[in-house]
């Protein structure tokens, strides 16, 4: 039995390939768009009037960190009611495979829980679980470099080995054969934070002949921004890959971005393939724990109660760099709200610290030491950004826009994660970028959240209206779609969504959001 088709009337379609919007009606069959133009006599249709409507295709985040949160609730409740219908998984070296060791994997999972069982070890099985789970969103998964040093190297913070580096290629190259678009790094992570620059050129060299992307959260986005930007052309250049640099905005400020967008445009000039991302916040979200090096978690939180007690050994970690004590400015390091610190939620680690009269990186580990039970979930603002930093970075014509956050939803197993973006990373761009400051047209805006990021990663019938295209498509007021989320209240639903469709079904209908999850798994190939 087939389905009823789906007529979407009388819509402002912009069509995101970034061309002028027009008035158009939209049938769709199954999860296909079979016709675009205008129809009055259509019998056995189900109808939704657009009128007055924007009619776009689903927005696609380029930078998504749900690979574990769509496992635990599969709604993508943060998602959907912003319009997303596809999340690239698997950025920043993060993400659910390869896994040999599960006692590790969980140093480059986002939001692991410890009473959840991995019961998968490669890319295929992760998928297949995933699948198990009917997604609200599409997915399309990158092969994490994380879990491939955590794999071979462990914690390590080292250089892989001649054998070690043999072992994450074989791995790589199950990944990509398993329907990997490409591989990530996390070069800042203190489980990538050893990896040299050899040894990703030989893992990019095997993700070019699988003409996959090589996405990148560069090795240090401080003082060095600009090296590490260069050092991520240099290994494109030497592995023959496409480029896409996640967060590329350097947070030493305006400073350097012309220099960064400048260092891109010359690449681009030399004839390299290079492309990259950013969130919409104006500030990053990580994890307390990230001061700590790989080395003082081994063992267990045991083991790392011990080290931090120890003189000579917290000594030690101190000398450790880290995103954090690489911005050199503790004011600017925020605790996120958190149940188990009341008192402490919302203040800075340098206010903490002179409450204390002690010394801030000693704070932020006393911190650590006190709630040495909530390590996996202790998270911090980084205050890096500033708006004009963020819209400058935008107008980039190879700037992708996405959440760098986890799907979310505001009940049900994950009703208390936070993760700044989740609910507000698009709708906050189309209302401040394009309704107030009118930096970007509608039509620009849509080919930013969409089209190109689907032109990046080859996804040929997505983030397009064009007849035979894939039915994902986001219907919404442009006068009201924008975030309801604040900095400390984020979990909140963005407002002007109205319907959106994934795969030819409604994720939501009149603002309401369906349990019809039909969102496909997209290996490549």
């Amino acid at each position: 039995m087939t389905s009823k088709l789906i007529l979407i009337k009388n819509g402002n379609v912009i069509d995101g390939t970034g061309q002028p919007s027009y008035k158009s009606d939209i049938l769709i069959s199954e999860d296909k768009i079979i016709e675009i133009g205008k129809f009055n006599k259509l019998n056995d249709v189900d109808i939704i009037q657009a009128d007055g409507l924007s009619v776009t295709p689903g927005f696609i985040d380029i930078h998504s960190h749900s690979d574990f949160t769509l496992l635990i609730d599969p709604r993508a409740v943060s998602s959907i009611s912003q319009g997303v219908t596809t999340e690239i998984i698997g950025n920043c070296g993060y993400g659910c495979n390869p896994i040999q060791n599960p006692l590790l994997a969980k140093e480059a999972i986002y939001g692991f829980r410890n009473d959840f069982t991995i019961d998968w070890s490669d890319m295929n099985g992760y998928l297949e679980r995933l699948e198990k789970n009917n997604p609200s969103v599409n997915v399309v998964p990158l092969v994490p470099n994380g879990q491939l040093r955590l794999s071979t190297v462990g914690l390590d913070m080292r250089p892989a080995t001649t054998d070690e580096l043999s072992k994450m290629k074989k791995l790589l190259i199950e990944g990509l054969e398993q329907g990997g678009h490409g591989f990530s790094t996390g070069l800042e992570y203190s489980t990538e934070i050893g990896a040299s620059e050899e040894e990703i050129t030989d893992l990019c060299k095997i993700c070019s002949k699988f003409d996959g992307i090589y996405s990148t959260h560069t090795r240090n986005r401080d003082e060095k921004a600009l090296i590490a930007i260069e050092e991520a052309i240099h290994t494109a250049y030497n592995s023959n890959v496409k480029l896409q640099i996640s967060h590329l905005t350097p947070r030493s400020g305006e400073k350097d971005l012309n220099k960064a967008l400048n260092i891109v445009d010359d690449a681009l000039k030399n004839g390299l393939d290079i492309a990259f991302d950013m969130h919409t916040r104006f500030f990053g979200t990580t994890y307390l724990k990230v001061i700590l090096p790989t080395w003082a978690l081994q063992g267990g939180k045991n083991a790392l109660v011990k080290r931090l007690k120890n003189k000579n050994e917290r000594s030690k970690i101190k000398s450790h760099k880290n995103i954090l004590s690489n911005l050199g400015d503790w004011d600017r390091i925020v605790l996120l709200d958190n149940t188990e610190l009341k008192d402490l939620s919302r203040k800075s680690i340098a206010a903490i610290a002179k409450e204390k009269s002690i010394d801030p990186f000693d704070c932020a580990l006393d911190i650590i030491l006190d709630h040495i039970e909530q390590l996996d979930t202790l998270m911090v603002i980084l205050h890096t950004y500033s708006e004009n930093l963020l819209s400058s970075t935008y107008k980039h014509p190879k700037c992708s826009v996405g959440s760098d956050a986890t799907a979310l939803a505001p009940d049900g197993l994950l009703g208390a994660s936070t993760f700044h973006g989740a609910y507000t990373w698009a709708s906050w761009f189309y209302r401040r970028m394009v309704r107030e400051l009118k930096i970007f047209t509608p039509e620009e805006a849509i080919w930013k959240l969409s089209g190109l990021a689907a032109k990046r990663l080859n996804l040929n019938n997505l983030g397009v209206i064009k007849k035979g295209a894939q039915a994902d498509l986001a219907i919404f007021d442009s006068k009201e779609f924008g975030e309801k989320g604040t900095t400390f209240q984020p979990n909140k639903i963005a407002k002007g969504m109205i319907h959106v469709l994934v795969n030819g079904k409604f994720a939501m209908r009149n603002g309401i959001l369906k349990d019809e999850r039909a969102g496909k798994v997209i290996r490549k190939n």
